[in-house]
């Protein structure tokens, strides 16, 4: 495992709050096709430009076909498509246009339980396709629920007003975290005995100083997973479930799994106890990854022990 790069944090990504709004109204008056036409010479241009995040594209695709999977010619450029592909996909399910015909839901069951008991859960998901696809779902069956996306970004206001711009019956709300602290514990406790669901990726380390980490193989060398969603699991004492929504088609298939019925740490040896969690959890990422590997959009050296944030 590499030393010294980066915090992902400090890498600027495509499709912040202008860029979506400026997508969300040129997709509105050029519709979906002439759209995708125009955007994919942008796409191009900067693939070519933005050297790092080419660069790392391009070694992750390098270790895929170390482990087995080729993901075809012109696979770091059709990477980045997928990537805009995925940035459209959020305006159209943001704006109501998910249709759940286009949908594939499978385990969904595991999650009816704690949706009776109206006692939520928590979801744990990574930067692997499209989770707003998982959101229209749920509202569409559950309106009265509410999904709390848990971000390190400090874009999340702008996102949460961007979202009552476009559609203002959102069940989305994303809520910008650094760190857990007793008083957001409480929040989110709340908000799940209220029967909300609370979701967060598992797939990039904190942005403070002191947050744990723990390294477990991915791809055939230890990459660092956070392990933030394990201490909250424990904290709030309920179910995990794991959630992998891609693009398929003309539309999604979303997958759940029941990961935890429920996750206990001790006060002693936390770290040995998360190992085999967050080492369980990279294992079923990978299992996802390998079938649609050109969804998954960390654009940054993910195997490093990165440089965090002030």
């Amino acid at each position: 495992m590499s030393t010294g790069a980066r915090h992902w944090a400090q890498i600027d990504e495509v499709g912040f709050v202008f860029g979506m709004r400026l997508m969300y109204r040129l997709q509105r008056v050029l519709g979906r096709l002439p759209f995708l036409i125009a955007l994919y010479p942008v796409v191009f241009a900067y693939w070519l430009t933005a050297g790092s995040a080419r660069r790392a594209s391009q070694a992750y695709l390098a270790r895929l076909r170390a482990c087995g999977v080729e993901p075809g010619r012109f696979a770091s450029l059709r990477h980045f498509i997928a990537f805009a592909d995925c940035m459209l996909d959020k305006l159209m399910v943001w704006n109501g246009g998910l249709d759940p015909a286009n949908c594939i839901v499978e385990g969904a069951e595991l999650c009816a339980e704690a949706f009776r008991a109206g006692r939520g859960g928590l979801i744990v998901t990574a930067h692997l396709g499209n989770f707003e696809a998982s959101r229209a779902l749920a509202s569409s069956y559950h309106d009265s629920r509410k999904i709390h996306v848990l971000v390190h970004t400090r874009h999340a206001a702008r996102f949460n007003r961007l979202m009552a711009e476009l559609n203002p019956d959102s069940q989305l709300n994303l809520i910008q975290v650094t760190e857990l602290d007793p008083a957001m514990a409480m929040f989110l406790a709340e908000r799940v005995a209220e029967g909300d669901f609370i979701v967060m990726t598992g797939d990039r380390v904190p942005v403070t100083q002191d947050a744990g980490i723990v390294d477990a193989p991915f791809f055939g060398e230890a990459a660092p997973f956070p392990i933030g969603p394990w201490v909250l699991a424990a904290v709030l004492g309920v179910p995990v479930f794991l959630m992998w929504p891609t693009a398929e088609g003309k539309g999604f298939r979303v997958r759940f799994e029941l990961f935890r019925d429920r996750v206990v740490l001790p006060r002693r040896n936390r770290e040995a106890a998360l190992q085999p969690l967050v080492a369980a959890f990279a294992a079923r990422l990978e299992a996802q990854t390998r079938r649609t590997p050109l969804q998954w959009f960390n654009f940054f050296d993910f195997w490093a022990r990165p440089t965090r944030t002030t």
